[in-house]
């Protein structure tokens, strides 16, 4: 009865904070979201601590707690990368197949260094001490851009069609490299403690991905025998979903990516449905895509308020805004030298964006969300507790700055950005 309770407390907060926002602030739908529940989990936090209000505690207390890890790797993931990627045609991927692949993979791995450095740099100097596979395992918590935030908040900023597409392309294939680098670095802190063994990076991320695509075909090509040739609208949508939660369960069992396989699955759906569908139609397409809609944006907005209220466990940290404010300009450098050499090998910028601007574009671009507090929370059982809450309050202090700040001044500095663009 729990867990209701919880469930009735988030919803009625999603539909609270949404309201006011529709008539009031009219702020972007997910940055209201999680900035409302920040500022509510802060007052109900102030609170307790004057009133001792126990329920209230108690209630508050169940939702920080609340296994994000557990909520997004092991249930909803799948779903809310397919969402993403099943409105995505395969002939606009191939036309930046290059700029994609550079940013999901190199500028992935070479940003998860480059923070790794700046931590571990920043350690010496103000008398903190996170060992360096510590530091690589962090900056490959926090490499990875979120692909919910690039969707539901930068697509509302009116940005060009193809930067527009690099972007959530590049969002949607760098969690699955996120997470391989993540298996990798922390198998290094586990090896340091004794408690592990070292992976090669290359080797693993080849074994994610390569199995991740393998899978995600097979399964799409086999349940879209079924969904060819049908009639029954909902039944459809089921084939749709059976299609990303068996293709991500069988990645899981055999140490695949998941996350890959999730946005393969979507795009190729998407492929299919428009060459070889001939029983789908209009209105049928639209309750297909009306379903995923719905399905993304709520769990996008569960997700978003639980994040609020789970921000206040950056009070947790010894010297909170010295380090928050480390994390986060450590965040804006290694994203900014990572997209620079990057952008080296990335060939034509779209849009006709100068390089400068791009890269300027990108970096205020790169969302974190989600993905990177659950694997923030995953590394509890192999850190030291003043390690670990260390990494979860800074990993909160970048996704809570990326989402509010940088999402709320997204769109002046791309107009500024977009005035030199050569037409």
């Amino acid at each position: 009865m729990e867990s209701l309770y919880i469930f009735v407390v988030i919803l009625g907060l999603i539909c609270v904070i949404g309201f006011f926002n529709e008539k009031v602030t009219k702020l972007t739908y997910e940055i209201a979201l999680m900035l409302f529940s920040t500022i509510i989990g802060i007052i109900i936090l102030i609170v307790v601590s004057l009133s001792e209000n126990t329920d209230v505690a108690n209630v508050l207390k169940e939702i920080q707690g609340f296994d994000i890890h557990d909520f997004l790797m092991h249930g909803v993931l799948c779903f809310m990368l397919f969402a993403g990627s099943c409105h995505m045609k395969l002939r606009d991927f191939k036309e930046q197949a290059r700029q994609i692949t550079v940013l999901a993979f190199v500028c992935t791995l070479l940003g998860a260094v480059f923070y790794a450095l700046l931590i571990y740099g920043a350690g010496y100097l103000f008398g903190y001490t996170l060992s360096l596979p510590v530091c690589l395992m962090f900056g490959s918590i926090i490499a990875p851009t979120d692909p919910i935030a690039a969707t539901g908040i930068l697509s509302k900023f009116g940005l060009p069609k193809k930067t527009s597409f690099l972007i959530q392309g590049e969002s949607l294939f760098n969690d699955g490299v996120g997470v391989a680098l993540f298996v990798c670095f922390s198998g290094m802190v586990s090896a340091t403690s004794g408690s592990g063994e070292q992976s090669s990076i290359i080797g693993l991320m080849l074994k994610e991905i390569f199995g991740a695509l393998a899978i995600a075909v097979a399964v799409t090509l086999l349940c879209f025998l079924m969904f060819r040739f049908i009639k029954h609208t909902y039944l459809k949508i089921f084939i749709s979903l059976l299609t990303v939660s068996m293709a991500y369960a069988l990645c899981e069992a055999f140490g695949f990516s998941g996350a890959i396989a999730s946005v393969i699955c979507g795009i190729l759906f998407s492929e299919l449905r428009t060459r070889f569908d001939q029983a789908e139609d209009e209105e049928q397409s639209k309750h297909f895509d009306t379903f995923w809609e719905t399905l993304d944006v709520f769990l996008n907005s569960v997700l978003y308020v639980i994040m609020g209220l789970s921000f206040v466990v950056v009070l947790k940290m010894e010297y909170v805004l010295l380090l928050a404010g480390i994390a986060i300009l450590a965040n804006l450098i290694a994203r900014t030298a990572s997209l620079s050499l990057s952008s080296l090998i990335i060939g034509k910028i779209p849009d006709g964006f100068s390089r400068g601007g791009f890269i300027t574009l990108l970096t205020w671009g790169g969302l974190r969300g989600g993905l990177s507090v659950a694997l923030a929370m995953s590394t509890k059982d192999i850190l030291p507790e003043e390690a670990y809450y260390i990494i979860l309050g800074c990993t909160y202090a970048i996704v809570f700055f990326t989402t509010v700040v940088q999402g709320l001044t997204m769109k002046p500095i791309y107009r500024r950005i977009s005035k030199g663009i050569k037409t």
